[in-house]
């Protein structure tokens, strides 16, 4: 798996990227494994055995194609990602994105619209029970 990156460099290195001049607010999300399974928080499946880890890969080339778009939304000037690859346990980080740019309710979207891109079209991911 490759290594974490340190969230306090990257937000250095965005606030030094020329985009930052115009950036009013940097929001990360952290995409951790959790023990519950998907199918128990997404559709209340109660009877869903707990999650020993899971099992992620992503495509580099849609990921990379995602974070382009997200730099095309209204007002935003920064957009970086991480995904783990591999075997993963519990409390595990799964993803980092960083998502910068003017106004608060630009940056939410692009971060939801980043997230939710790179979860449905980007990534595999298999619970193991």
């Amino acid at each position: 798996m490759a290594e974490r990156p340190s969230l306090d460099v990257w937000l250095r290195e965005a606030k030094e990227d020329a985009g930052a001049k115009d950036c009013g607010m940097f929001l990360f999300h952290n995409g951790v494994v959790r023990q519950t399974a998907k199918a128990a928080v997404r559709e209340g499946a109660a009877d869903t055995p707990a999650v020993r880890g899971m099992v992620f890969s992503h495509d580099a080339e849609k990921v990379e194609a995602a974070r382009a778009r997200a730099l095309t939304m209204p007002g935003i000037r920064y957009a970086r990602v991480w995904l783990a690859s591999g075997e993963l346990k519990v409390g595990d980080d799964i993803m980092l994105v960083l998502v910068g740019g003017d106004i608060r309710p630009h940056v939410i979207d692009a971060l939801q619209a980043l997230v939710g891109e790179i979860k449905t079209h980007c990534v595999t991911e298999t619970e193991v029970y």
